[in-house]
């Protein structure tokens, strides 16, 4: 369905609805991050990997990647893609328990001291052997300020605590932490191993043109706004992949990727829009694919600003837009409601919070009581992603008085004027892919954070972010955890909105692919038939 139509129906169904209270969706949150370092999974992955043939994948990808150094950004898009050219000590699995990679085991002996065990017989593109002194010139790469050629990288902060790493042997390092931080393996996924002596050799700016890693694919090419080309790795250490070759096009139109896929050009798409997966389930040669996401999608308000720096407004604008109609009428279901700050699925979830129920009459009495009762004019900002959505919110507000419009910028434009507090209301998303507060709430919501763009500030909640991070006691972690979302929910910075589902679409010729909840395009296992 189009967007104009999907508009039109939007607007019918709220036409319906402005005289009911709606119903609210409150999916069960589950809790699914594990921490399991048996070889199960390895032996799984192994034994799924199939015979090798000279076939080609081509993805075909929204955006550009930002580097080949997977130090050197905080990009989910080039993540997802290096992937593939590096592994890690351990990675996030499809049902969020953490796999066991380059790490064969690992033991948290101290609140403060990891120690991990490293696979022998992993090999690097050259040839070489990965060992602990590869692990330990990674993470010193990280958290060590300049440590990459007189730069500092940006990923130092997904490190927490972590102060150094020291070796043990050959095949052992010990993580040393300034304080507990229980949550150090849903972290360390985000970080994959490179090779000390190829790096030592050539420098960083020839290894970022020609980089080696330890992954299932080498490479082989890339034009970065353009296409990246990876090759097979006959010697990965858990059998080599299936596909030849694996190529990422990217293709930043979502109709020129549906087109690509049904042309044949490509072999799997990424961010497939809500209203044209029916166009692709007609299609008897394509099959879609959804996952649960990871990503948070919010309306943040300035707290600093009138008429937003009254909790009474913020919670009047909770009650004035219907959050189910718009999962319903905009995104086709494919996404689910958030019941406050956190997805559902992540570690310290407040089941006992439920989400504003849609109330026009009580946001129009929160609006007098406020001093607001003629309302005040708004404009939604946001970037394409979310035109949509700001699109079919702004009606709902004129209901109430509010004189709401939006406007939509480029991304990379929008979001340092957010962080700057000069927008008054805007709509972003934030991945949450560790499953855990930490990374999410503390990056959104402690005073001044990196990604705090409601300009929000509470002492207590600053406190119960910083105590979280490193309380290793789960019980007295979910009461922090539980505490900061009941304040939160309260004092209403954002709209409360949802959690987008992972939509992707490949050729049926494609096999052993899915999408990912963090996003991730790791394709191993991956075959093509005939």
């Amino acid at each position: 369905m189009k967007r104009k139509n999907f508009i039109l129906l939007f607007s019918v169904i709220l036409s319906l609805l402005l005289f009911m209270t709606a119903c609210s969706s409150n999916d069960e949150p589950e809790d699914t991050a594990k921490n399991d370092n048996s070889q199960n999974n390895v032996e799984e992955n192994e034994g799924s990997l199939s015979e090798q043939v000279d076939s080609n994948v081509i993805t075909g990808i929204r955006s550009s990647i930002l580097t080949l150094d997977p130090a050197n950004h905080r990009d989910r898009t080039t993540e997802s893609v290096l992937r593939n050219l590096y592994d890690g000590l351990v990675m996030l699995g499809v049902d969020g328990e953490i796999i066991p990679k380059i790490a064969e085991s690992w033991e948290n002996t101290t609140p403060t001291e990891w120690i991990f065990n490293i696979r022998e017989g992993v090999k690097f593109h050259d040839g070489s052997d990965l060992t602990a002194h590869d692990v330990k010139f990674t993470f010193d790469r990280i958290i060590k300020e300049g440590a990459m050629a007189g730069e500092t990288s940006p990923r130092l902060g997904l490190m927490g605590p972590v102060e150094g790493v020291e070796l043990v042997d050959d095949y052992t390092v010990k993580f040393l932490l300034a304080e507990p931080w229980p949550i150090l393996l849903k972290m360390i996924p985000h970080q994959q191993i490179l090779p000390q002596a190829y790096i030592e050799e050539v420098g960083d700016p020839e290894w970022r043109e020609n980089p080696i890693g330890a992954g299932p694919y080498k490479f082989v090419s890339a034009e970065l706004d353009e296409r990246i080309v990876f090759e097979r790795f006959d010697d990965y250490y858990e059998g080599a992949p299936s596909i030849k070759n694996l190529v990422f096009d990217v293709i930043p139109e979502v109709s020129s990727r549906i087109a690509a896929l049904q042309a044949g050009e490509v072999q799997r798409i990424t961010g497939i829009s809500p209203d044209l997966v029916s166009v692709l389930e007609n299609d008897a040669n394509i099959e879609v694919k959804v996952s649960e996401g990871t990503r948070v999608t919010m309306m943040e308000m300035n707290t600093l600003e009138p008429p937003f720096d009254d909790v009474r407004v913020r919670q009047a604008m909770n009650h004035a837009i219907n959050m189910d109609l718009v999962i319903d009428a905009i995104l086709g279901g494919y996404a689910s409601r958030t019941n406050g700050a956190l997805l559902h699925s992540s570690f310290g979830i407040n089941e006992d919070l439920q989400p504003y129920e849609y109330n026009p009459e009580k946001a129009k009495q929160l609006l007098a009581e406020a001093g607001y009762e003629d309302g005040f004019q708004v404009v939604i900002d946001t970037h394409e992603t979310f035109r949509d959505i700001a699109e079919a919110v702004a009606p709902q507000l004129r209901e109430i008085g509010i004189d709401a419009s939006s406007r939509i910028w480029d991304a990379g434009v929008i979001r340092p004027m957010l962080l700057n507090g000069e927008r008054i209301m805007s709509i972003d998303d934030w991945g949450a892919s560790a499953l855990d507060p930490f990374g999410f709430l503390d990056a959104k919501l402690v005073t001044d954070a990196r990604g705090n763009f409601s300009q929000y500030s509470n002492d207590r909640v600053d406190e119960l972010l910083n105590a979280g991070m490193s309380e290793d006691d789960v019980t007295k972690r979910e009461e922090i955890y539980y505490e900061a979302q009941e304040i939160i929910y309260v004092e209403a910075p954002w709209v409360f909105s949802f959690v987008m589902q992972e939509l992707e679409a490949g050729v049926k010729q494609l096999g052993n692919w899915a999408p990912s909840p963090d996003g991730m395009l790791y394709m191993p296992h991956a075959t093509m038939s005939e």
